[in-house]
């Protein structure tokens, strides 16, 4: 017996629209992200709310939101090593900044291009000096860096096989511990270590030695793990992206985020201690 037309035309209309249900199923409308809590000007904890990263990635990732109609909150999750374990179980969906390397790619899809190009610095103390012009002048030599924290795969898979390097969970303890003679050099971003300096009032204690062991580019990252992660938001990000990196946005927002961080620096601090 044939179906009557109307139910022929149905299942027709029903078979069409799948696809785009489908979609519209899938399209989440809100997003968290996390990433480095001691990262001005790109993150750092709100004084006037903790629990909240803002700064140049955070703003970038809540224009990128409003353009494509999903709401990206980004949060304090703890020290930079628990952020990371949170997009990589997929607890929180978006790291809001990090460099390229093979782990991540693991448990992250990248979202290109890079928003910012960053340089990554030798620091040591004033009057404490040694010879350096590369990454072979770091051998022998008792370093420190942040937990799970990366400079590249390059520098990543020669630091692994040839340097010295204790681990702690915030850069203010790196620095403490250099200050303390305990390590004999800090390896961090160039904008991020002048500003915990200055915020510390440690800048006349510190030297950020050149050349940059490396100068890597700075991502957006999606947990493969994420249940908002699917062709259309992977394809909405990196155009998104792509649109605003070419108008220099980025930079804008950059140069914008320094002078908040200065700001506040001069008001009473109300955010509780580095976890």
């Amino acid at each position: 017996m044939r179906a009557p037309s109307f139910v022929t035309s149905s299942l027709l209309l029903l078979s069409l629209l799948a696809p785009m249900l489908a979609v519209a199923a899938g399209k989440c409308e809100r997003l968290v992200a996390t990433g480095n809590p001691e990262y001005p000007p790109y993150l750092w904890r709100d004084p006037q709310n903790p629990q909240k990263l803002i700064g140049a990635n955070a703003d970038l990732l809540q224009q990128i939101g409003e353009q494509i109609g999903v709401e990206i909150e980004v949060v304090h999750t703890g020290p930079w090593s628990r952020a990371q374990d949170e997009v990589r179980t997929g607890r929180v969906d978006l790291l809001a900044g990090a460099f390229l390397t093979l782990p991540r790619l693991e448990s992250m899809d990248y979202v290109h291009p890079a928003f910012y190009i960053t340089p990554s610095m030798v620091w040591v103390r004033k009057g404490h000096e040694f010879p350096y012009s590369g990454w072979e002048d770091l051998r022998g030599r008792v370093g420190g860096t942040l937990v799970n924290n990366s400079f590249g795969q390059q520098f990543d898979a020669f630091a692994k096989a040839n340097l010295t390097l204790e681990n702690v969970p915030s850069l203010t303890q790196a620095f403490q511990k250099l200050l303390l003679g305990r390590t004999e050099y800090v390896l961090y971003e160039r904008y991020p270590g002048v500003a915990l300096a200055n915020t510390l009032g440690l800048m006349e204690d510190l030297q950020a030695l050149e050349p940059p062991i490396s100068s890597e580019g700075l991502f957006l990252t999606l947990s493969h793990n994420s249940a908002c992660n699917d062709p259309w938001l992977r394809g909405q990000l990196a155009k998104k992206m792509t649109e605003l990196t070419a108008t220099g946005l980025p930079e804008t927002l950059l140069q914008r985020n320094l002078e908040r961080w200065k700001v506040q620096q001069l008001q009473p601090a109300s955010v509780p201690p580095s976890e």
